[in-house]
């Protein structure tokens, strides 16, 4: 038989706070985490907006030789997994007595391949670059930090998926323990927030250019978008098989219940509204459970033309008529990119537990898409039960996820 998954940790380092007391005030009042930095400009940026995320202080809570390796969003996501460890009531000694997973998301560590590069061009030897960079520079540098950080001893592996990595790092940790494989899997996602990361972001044109008013800039769904906002952090869930859960006395914030996918099979950068729709009917299926049986929907909506219009199709086909309240977090916290599918279960767990879902703020004027489905751009208190969360990428990669409140 297959078993159950249920989440017994979560952490969060985002533009929206660095403590979930701190995210879920922010959530709860619809406050923007987006604001202007002028040193993208001066770079060379169309757009200096961006997710205004705080800088780890790790000196004295990490020793130097585990800071060496760590690069930018590996400092995000320790933060992050220490809280989610600390909630989960599992320490050092518990590490070290049993198996535990971990499974992270992440698609690019560009700073520390930039800097390497500079030095190498200006001092032309390789010798003064150290031993930390190789370490930094890896897709796989989050789990490879984290599994030595925490001596974790079980599967050990990185997701790139694009802005689906986060999403897609949960799905298969819940697949892993659902077939008995993994009884414990850390999962999450982590994006690294300098600037030399979203340059080519930003030569597509992608980001929006409203920089009067950053906090006004993410408009998901609404007429006047023009563009996303990058941003980011870490997320961290720890998931669990439930009888181990209730075995070692931990306390459930919810099931894991649900994980749909499918690929677009299109252009590169092109969303299609029956790939989303194929990847939320197969999770809603996993799940068993139909449109009527979901309360509130996190969509993946960036605040992109394209991007928003094929979704608002796909959440119409899917939930015309139902009850399911709808609303795009990025509106507050802009797009978290390879952290955002991890985050938002993160902010979907924070609204489940304190009975509220959060607005889609910045929706002044639905468009002709968006108006058709059931959008709030104001905090709603309601008890959430069942939560499905949307995650789309580049490369066509879809991922949907189905929580469940445990009562």
């Amino acid at each position: 038989m297959s078993r159950r998954v249920v989440i017994t940790g979560m952490g969060i380092w985002s533009c929206l706070g660095t403590t979930l007391e701190e995210v879920k005030n922010s959530l709860y009042s619809g406050k923007s985490g987006i604001g202007l930095e002028p040193e993208r400009l001066a770079y060379g940026y169309r757009s200096g907006l961006t997710g205004i995320v705080a800088k780890p202080k790790l000196k004295g809570v990490l020793d130097r030789r585990m800071r060496v390796g760590l690069p930018e969003e590996g400092e995000y996501a320790f933060m992050a997994t220490k809280e989610a460890f600390e909630m989960a009531g599992i320490d050092a000694d518990y590490a070290d007595r049993q198996e535990i997973g971990v499974i992270y998301g992440n698609d690019s560590t560009a700073k520390p391949v930039i800097e390497a590069s500079k030095i190498m061009e200006e001092k032309h030897d390789s010798a003064l670059l150290g031993s930390g960079y190789i370490f930094q520079s890896m897709n796989s540098t989050v789990t490879m930090n984290l599994s030595t950080i925490f001596r974790l001893r079980g599967v050990n592996f990185t997701v790139s998926a694009a802005c689906a990595s986060g999403s897609h790092a949960v799905g298969l940790g819940y697949m892993l323990i659902k077939q008995g494989l993994q009884e414990m899997v850390v999962c999450g996602g982590a994006q690294e927030t300098n600037f030399y990361s979203m340059a080519t972001f930003d030569a597509l044109s992608a980001f929006s250019v409203r920089m009067d008013d950053p906090t006004k800039a993410s408009r998901p769904f609404d007429r006047d978008r023009d563009g996303l906002i990058p941003s980011g952090g870490a997320a961290t869930l720890i998931l669990e098989d439930y009888d181990h859960a209730i075995a070692r006395g931990a306390t459930i914030l919810c099931e894991v219940c649900g994980y749909g996918f499918s690929s677009n099979g299109g252009g590169i950068s092109q969303p299609s509204d029956v790939g989303s729709e194929i990847a939320m009917l197969r999770a809603m299926k996993d799940a068993g459970v139909a449109a009527c049986d979901i309360d509130y929907v996190n969509a993946h909506a960036t605040s992109t033309l394209q991007g928003d219009m094929f979704e608002a199709i796909a959440l119409d086909r899917i939930f015309h008529s139902q009850r399911a309240l709808i609303s795009s977090t990025k509106s507050m916290t802009g797009h978290e990119c390879w952290m955002a599918g991890a985050s938002e279960v993160v902010y979907s767990l924070l609204m489940m537990q304190h009975n509220f879902v959060a607005p889609n703020i910045n929706l002044e004027n639905p468009d002709q898409y968006s108006e058709k489905i059931n959008l709030t751009a104001h905090t709603v208190d309601t008890e959430v039960n069942t939560v499905l969360s949307n995650s789309f990428g580049f490369g066509g990669t879809n991922s949907a996820l189905v929580l469940k409140k445990i009562k």
